[in-house]
């Protein structure tokens, strides 16, 4: 499945919600896989063309609802399955 291009134009509402909403889309289509490093959010920034504070929010909105995860001084990685279903409950 290919996720379309970000446009934060197409329906109103806050920027980073639209980044956190685009960035779960692509961990589900599989093109950011578990376990690896979400890209760090400066680059994140740049690549959607937003601030970095937009980044870091829609970041913490990821995490959240569970689908990365942070290990200090290392990153933030994409959850697993495991890691995904332990944070519902």
């Amino acid at each position: 499945m290919t996720v379309p291009e970000f446009d934060p134009t197409a329906k109103p509402g806050y920027i980073y919600e639209m980044m956190a909403d685009h960035l779960e889309a692509r961990i589900e289509a599989g093109e950011l896989r578990p376990n690896t490093p979400l890209p760090a959010e400066r680059r994140l920034a740049t690549e959607y063309g937003v601030s970095l504070g937009t980044a870091r929010h829609a970041t913490q909105i990821l995490r959240e609802r569970g689908l990365v995860f942070t290990i200090r001084s290392k990153g933030t990685f994409i959850a697993d399955e495991n890691r995904r279903r332990r944070h519902q409950t």
